[in-house]
């Protein structure tokens, strides 16, 4: 069902947890699985230096938050243009239909940071 780097990221997540005194917190919420997901980051010159997530969700969810961590950090702000939901999915080694909702979830943080942070 779950691909083996998606089960990576949900058994041993990366960059969980939230930072103190972030430049830019978001959190966004699938409205239908009740899935809530929140990012916070550091940005230094642009770049953003720290990136931490904490969602509520399922197992895809979760993993997904890790990868979306591992993408964002070191890039430049207006690097956060380039995501993509389909690039996240070759991240976690594809998503099954039930579970593409993790991927727009992350879709959907990355817009509400480039909102926050542009």
């Amino acid at each position: 069902m779950y691909s083996s780097r998606l089960l990576e990221h949900f058994q041993t997540p990366r960059n969980v947890g939230e930072i103190c005194d972030p430049a830019a917190t978001v959190e966004v919420e699938n409205p239908v699985c009740g899935d809530i997901l929140r990012l916070s980051v550091t940005i230094s010159d642009g770049v953003i230096t720290s990136v931490r997530y904490k969602t509520r969700g399922c197992a895809a969810s979760i993993a997904a938050g890790s990868a979306l961590t591992e993408w964002i950090e070191g890039k430049r702000v207006e690097q956060l243009q380039s995501f993509s939901v389909e690039a996240l999915e070759e991240m976690l080694g594809g998503l099954p239909n039930e579970s593409k909702h993790a991927a727009r979830l992350c879709d959907d943080a990355v817009k509400a940071l480039i909102a926050r942070v542009a």
